[in-house]
């Protein structure tokens, strides 16, 4: 099937929320070629070694944080079918190689990231934008879980960032977006089916309707 452009999907939730889950079940329904991922998170500017402190207290949860200059270039190379290569981001792990991502365009283009909806160029590429919720103490309870199991953070570290940057982020870049999403998701039960139904619902529809 030829077709003009990408569908081009917008995937935002706040942390916690179930973004990479809620992605992982649906890549499951598409074919590597008919569907490709961007995450806003790979365009972070790189901030080089920090101590401790330093990362506790910068502050990662701002749009200012993300190359967008990058980011729009590479979705406008992706919407008109040219492969994107990108470093990926390492969470400025100094001993982690970052391994260099090739992005090939498909049928299906999928953003995700805190902060898709503000950026207005990134706004207009968008055919169907959702986004994903879950209650505060969900939500806090699974970053704590990712943090201090995945990254190594000491519990002091999360619940400062939660407070102080994390948070007010949502509140002032992510949340005013939610009502102009097409779907939004209540992702607070932890409950396999629920999300299973739901992408299950979601690609069936997009296979009907660009004839995958």
């Amino acid at each position: 099937m030829t077709i003009n452009k990408p569908y081009v999907i917008g995937v935002a939730g706040g942390s916690g929320s179930g973004k990479t889950f809620f992605l992982n079940c649906f890549l499951n329904h598409f074919t590597p070629e008919e569907v490709c991922l961007v995450s806003q998170d790979d365009y972070y500017i790189p901030m080089g070694e920090m101590t401790a402190e330093q990362n506790r207290l910068h502050n990662f949860d701002l749009p200012s944080c993300i190359e967008v200059s990058q980011f729009e270039n590479d979705i406008a190379d992706l919407i008109n079918f040219k492969t994107v290569y990108k470093k990926e981001y390492t969470f400025n792990n100094a001993s982690a190689i970052p391994k260099v991502l090739e992005i090939k365009p498909a049928p299906i283009l999928i953003l995700e990231g805190l902060f898709i909806y503000h950026y207005a160029k990134v706004d207009a590429t968008f055919d169907y934008r959702i986004f994903i919720d879950a209650d505060t103490e969900i939500a806090l309870e699974r970053r704590l879980r990712r943090d201090l199991l995945e990254r190594g953070y000491s519990e002091d570290d999360v619940m400062y960032k939660w407070h102080n940057h994390v948070l007010p982020a949502y509140n002032q870049y992510l949340f005013p977006h939610r009502e102009e999403c097409d779907l939004k998701i209540a992702n607070s039960s932890n409950e396999l089916g629920h999300i299973l139904t739901i992408t299950n619902e979601i690609s069936k529809d997009l296979k009907a309707k660009l004839k995958l």
